[in-house]
């Protein structure tokens, strides 16, 4: 019998049909790798980002929110993987960014304030972001488009919405369970979870109270002041405010050696020194601009406190600077930073500033010395409408942090440090620095306009980020943040002082030896002779009856009356 005949390769079996499987076995390997891929970048995130169990718990939990919403839009897990990790990425190098500006990470609720101001501001400072941005959407489009063509998986839609709600109430069930101290938003860690976290608890206090709180009902009213009503006894003195970046008596601190002549610059003209209660201390500058200008309380907007000067933009309506122009002032603020951080410039036009000068406008630098600014109030001050009083607002920034770093060294070459560590010397010498600029501000007053009357007031915005280490320092972070969040007064107490030039200052109950930072627009229209408008006087009661505390007078009770009495009278709205 005949050998049979070989066919050869057919279809479906031989080398060629080996390469073909083998081809779409390496396909199915690259697609399971796109659905894994993000989901094992995102661990490696967590281990380098969390420190601790819970924080790990809700990073886990958050990132199970957004995989399975992404999944529950699009039903594809390697772009929603993708989607997701790509959120995570971007909100860390956001938090990171915010923590270098403003020594602390996002949180939810600069997604619930996001304004124009930050982006311009961002733009502003990073020129080159926007084309950043753009670029990385050129990049990133592309690949999401392959992820949806590789993706082999679907998942239905109901179960991706069940695990989703099912994540989402673990999440809100362990952030009121543990809620996370507010301090540790000063750490550069735990992005992730402290948005999440940070994102329970303010949309429950959006819901409790809106963004400030107040009464729900006063019995009585304010009554509006007429514009133009005020009519004061005598010649109303020009008005010269200095926020004395991070200012305050180091001799609180025990064992801190100062140079000779120390704490003369913390004196006011009766050679009395007063205290002045932040309501900040280490950074945040606006929370004592926002006291200073509108005279309330960044408490009362409780966890939105951080955010005090953008919610506060267009919505908060009264102040000092309206009160002064509504007796004839001319009003002006010098700025040291752009006019978009943190909404300033909006947030103090909307107090009563007319003429707002950024460091743009006054060509300033990165950083500059008090002598800078107060060389630009002089001249200012010298173009100003004759006859005309002038408020100036002068925000100093020289001892401002870094104090690893010495500040112009070309400045105060005579220096000797006292001998304690690095930080605290540099600390000294800018403060020296400082007192000696601010002498030299007032002879020049004195002798450009020999026959105009000044009232200036000076007060340290707040205690710099390393006073609670000298203060108390055997404490760690965890019991620091406690006293921190505790309103510990060692911690808030800086100072304020008043002087004068060719005018007396008006005697006044209200000029008392410790005050709450609201309360410094009260005191410096009682020292000029101001006639109070019904809200400053309403204020002048609380004042005398709570002894110079606000907020933390019947833990809270005043100051959510008056914010009530406030809006009733149309001075506050939106909140």
């Amino acid at each position: 019998m005949p050998p049979a005949p070989n066919p050869g390769p057919g279809p479906g079996s031989g080398p060629s049909a080996a390469a073909a499987a083998s081809g779409l076995a390496s396909i199915g390997i690259w697609r399971l790798l796109a659905v894994a891929a993000p989901h094992l970048s995102a661990l490696a995130i967590m281990v380098q980002t969390e420190t601790d169990f819970g924080s790990r718990i809700c990073f886990l939990l958050s990132w199970g929110i957004l995989n399975f919403f992404f999944i529950t839009l699009l039903r594809r897990p390697a772009l929603s993987g993708a989607l997701s990790l790509t959120l995570v990425v971007v909100l860390i190098l956001l938090s990171r960014l915010k923590h270098d500006i403003v020594q602390m990470t996002a949180n939810f609720v600069d997604l619930m304030v996001i304004d124009r101001d930050t982006a311009a501001f961002l733009f502003t400072i990073f020129p080159n972001l926007r084309w950043s941005v753009i670029s990385a959407a050129f990049v990133t489009l592309p690949l999401m488009y392959a992820l949806w063509w590789l993706d082999p998986f679907r998942i239905r839609r109901l179960p991706a919405l069940a695990c989703k709600l099912a994540c989402l109430a673990a999440l809100v069930g362990y952030s009121f369970e543990w809620p996370d101290e507010a301090w540790r938003g000063y750490y550069d860690d735990g992005y992730l979870s402290k948005f999440a976290r940070s994102g329970v608890t303010a949309v429950s206090d959006f819901v409790s109270y809106g963004f400030m709180e107040s009464d729900a009902a006063a019995p009585e009213r304010l009554n509006v002041p007429l514009v133009d009503s005020c009519h004061p006894a005598g010649r109303r003195p020009n008005i010269i405010m200095i926020h004395d970046e991070s200012s305050f008596d180091i001799r609180e601190a025990q064992g801190i050696k100062v140079p000779p002549g120390y704490g003369s610059h913390f004196k006011s003209f009766d050679g009395r020194q007063r205290k002045f209660l932040a309501e900040s201390n280490g950074g945040p500058s606006w929370f004592t601009e926002y006291n200073v200008l509108a005279g309330l309380s960044s408490r009362s907007f409780g966890r939105f406190s951080y955010f005090v000067t953008r919610i506060a933009s267009g919505r908060v309506e009264r102040g000092l600077p309206l009160a002064l122009r509504r007796c004839g002032y001319d009003t002006i603020s010098l700025y040291p930073a752009f006019g978009a951080f943190m909404s300033a410039r909006s947030f103090q036009l909307t107090t009563g500033i007319q003429h707002f000068y950024d460091a743009h406008d006054l060509g300033a630098g990165d950083v500059e010395p008090d002598s800078f600014f107060y060389d630009k109030a002089v001249k200012l001050m010298s173009e100003a409408a004759p006859n005309t009083p002038v408020f100036m607002f002068v925000y100093l920034a020289a001892n401002h942090f870094p104090w690893e770093t010495r500040f112009r060294s070309d400045l105060m070459p005579a220096w000797r440090n006292p001998g304690n560590e690095p930080v605290v010397d540099e600390y000294l010498r800018r403060q020296a620095m400082s007192a000696g600029d601010y002498a030299s501000f007032l002879a020049g007053l004195k002798k450009k306009f020999a026959a105009q009357p000044f009232l200036i007031v000076r007060y340290g915005d707040h205690q710099p980020e390393f006073s609670p280490h000298v203060l108390d320092p055997g404490l760690d972070e965890a019991g620091v943040g406690k006293k921190l969040e505790n309103y510990d007064p060692r911690y808030f107490a800086t100072y304020y002082a008043i002087d004068a030039i060719n005018f007396e200052p008006v005697k006044s109950p209200v000029v008392m030896d410790t005050i709450d930072g609201p309360y410094l627009p009260l005191v410096i229209q009682e020292a000029a002779g101001i006639p109070l408008d019904p809200s400053f006087e309403e204020q002048k009661n609380i004042m005398l009856r709570c002894n110079g505390l606000f907020y933390a007078c019947k833990n809270g009770a005043e100051a959510r009356r008056f914010n009530r009495l406030l809006i009733d009278a149309g001075l506050i709205h939106g909140l």
